[in-house]
Parts: structure tokens; sequence; C-alpha cells
């Protein structure tokens, strides 16, 4: 595995091992002594979903309060990560993200996730704790001109096929960011 480090403070893209021959590819996706330094102190994964969003489909940006480990299994999907965390160094960064199988991002607790899918993708999520309705998180809206994040599909707002309500009215960070 290679790890790189990003803008984020805590923020890790990691490259998997893979081995690719004339029948196809066979990719670790998780390895747990690859992780003993990236993980220390975190414990097991608690919940894993995958998601299936069909291309120009935008998911995010959610912040919960744990860690996260992203993934594209198949297809490719363009990631953007907010670093939301007041208390952090880093606090208002954002880092993005071409996604790919064999790329995963480690998202630490309080930076928001979201993605934008270029393809019909498939899109892994490990959490270090189960998803609770109501659960300690933010959530800003990943239409927000001032994270100028340039989604790579143009973007209908009105379009649920596209982003949901929910997110395009989720609130803008760069008119509620404090500091």
């Amino acid at each position: 595995m290679n790890t790189q480090t990003t803008d984020i403070d805590g923020l890790l893209v990691l490259t998997m091992k893979q081995v690719t021959d004339d029948r196809g590819t066979v990719r670790e996706l998780y390895r747990a002594s690859s992780y003993a330094d990236a993980l220390a102190g975190l414990g097991a994964w608690q919940q894993i979903n995958a998601t299936e969003t069909k291309a120009g489909g935008i998911r995010g940006l959610h912040g919960e309060a744990m860690v996260k480990l992203v993934a594209c299994v198949a297809g490719e999907a363009f990631g953007a990560y907010l670093d939301a965390r007041e208390d952090s160094p880093t606090y208002g960064n954002v880092v993005t993200v071409p996604l790919r199988p064999g790329t995963q991002v480690l998202v630490p607790a309080g930076v928001c996730n979201g993605f934008q899918a270029v393809t019909d993708c498939q899109y892994l999520y490990c959490f270090t704790d189960e998803w609770k309705p109501g659960m300690a998180g933010v959530a800003y809206s990943p239409l927000d001109p001032g994270l100028n994040i340039g989604w790579p599909v143009p973007v209908d707002p009105a379009n649920p096929a596209q982003v949901s309500a929910k997110d395009a009215g989720a609130p803008v960070f760069s008119q509620a960011r404090t500091h």
C-alpha cells in the first residue's frame, strides 16, 4: 500500500496492492496489518455500505463523528473532502481526489466526504461506528461556489438524479464558517 498525505490534516489517499493478469485484477480492499499505523486505536470497522450511483450523481458533503474509509470499487468517481473541524489547523481546506478501483481515501471524523460519479459507479464506505439517525455530524451543500469544487460533470441543482434536495439545500459552508 502506498500512502499519500493531503492538505487536510489526517486525510490520506491510499493506493492498494493489486495484481493484474490475463484473467483480470485482484485488488486488496483491506488488510489489517497494512492499516496498523493509519488506524491505530480506532478499533474494527462497525459498518460497511456500498452505494450504486449513476453517472453525474453527487452524494455529500457529510461529516459524521466517525472515521471513514472510502473507495470506488467499480467505475470512476470524483471525491471531494472538506475539513469542517473548527479546531483543525486545516479547517476550511478542500481536497479533491480522482477515485478509481485501487485508490482509497481515509477520512478523519468531522471531515466532510462527498463524491460525484464520473461513470456509473459503486462506492464503498467503511465506518468506525454504526450510523444512527441524529448522530453527531455536519452536512454542507456540495454546490457551494465558495468551495470551488470543480465537479467534472455539469450539475443541474433541480435534477434529483444528480443531487438530492437535502444535499442541495444543506447549509453553505463558505457563508457559515466561523473563522
